[in-house]
């Protein structure tokens, strides 16, 4: 058996990493795959503590969820190595393995980039967070070089070539998007389609912003949960929209 494995990666943070990984998660856990989770984030940690507060209320609750094996990479004297271990013990018993990471560069991060099948990376719909893919100029509003993050991401890529790799399946998904058009959604949309072309990356709309988000990380549940016995969350009709939208983001990343 050989994982597919999925980074997701994103240089600026409060991008929503962590909320789109667990969810992602729970979709491939009940679509009936293998899951594995490990956290690069050892400051945060944020999806760990997501899936510690799921473990605590599935026990407190008796309710049987899908859980995922999971691990988070603190106080270990040799990141790389650990992590090129770990990835090669889960390949072998796994369908996918989910690698989220923090919100800043890091030689670990790039390491978990280089051995991906997919980097996927959220963003919040504004100018603010397309500046780590594209620098934008303020006149014509044109993409006129990349960013930060493109640029390492483009590194990462020419190494894997080098190394006989194939290439990186890149995805950058617009997050916590307005369920309103407005001006500044339609020139960040347009901006992403330009710089796809340029960087070749694929754009996918991600998750329209909701406050039960935020709500559901205490008892480590998500979207896919509110259907359980046990569930005290009144589903309404936007929460099945939400889950529509991880369903069909799912089945696209793999």
């Amino acid at each position: 058996m050989k994982a597919k494995i999925v980074v997701v990666g994103n240089e600026k943070g409060g991008t929503g990493k962590s909320t789109l990984a667990m969810h992602l998660v729970v979709q491939w856990l009940r679509d009936g795959k293998k899951v594995a989770v490990v956290d690069l984030d050892n400051r945060q940690g944020t999806v760990s503590r997501y899936l510690e507060n799921r473990k605590k209320f599935i026990e407190k609750e008796e309710i049987n969820l899908p859980m995922p094996e999971y691990m988070r990479l603190i106080n270990i004297s040799n990141e790389i190595m650990f992590l090129r271990a770990q990835l090669e013990r889960l390949s072998k018993e796994y369908d996918i393995i989910v690698l989220d990471t923090p919100g800043m560069d890091s030689a670990l991060t790039m390491e978990a980039v280089f051995m991906a099948d997919t980097l996927l990376t959220p963003i919040n719909d504004s100018l603010l967070d397309l500046d780590v893919l594209g620098k934008i100029d303020s006149s014509s509003l044109q993409v006129k070089a990349p960013g930060q993050y493109t640029e390492r991401i483009t590194f990462v890529r020419k190494k894997r070539q080098m190394m006989g790799k194939k290439p990186l399946n890149w995805i950058v998904m617009r997050n916590r998007l307005s369920p309103f058009k407005n001006k500044n959604r339609l020139l960040v949309e347009k901006l992403l389609e330009k710089l796809a072309v340029c960087v070749h990356f694929t754009v996918l709309p991600g998750l329209t912003e909701r406050i039960i988000f935020r709500e559901l990380f205490l008892k480590g549940l998500t979207m896919l949960d509110l259907r359980e016995n046990g569930i005290k969350v009144p589903l309404s009709l936007s929460h099945v929209a939400a889950r529509q939208e991880i369903r069909q983001l799912a089945t696209q990343i793999l």
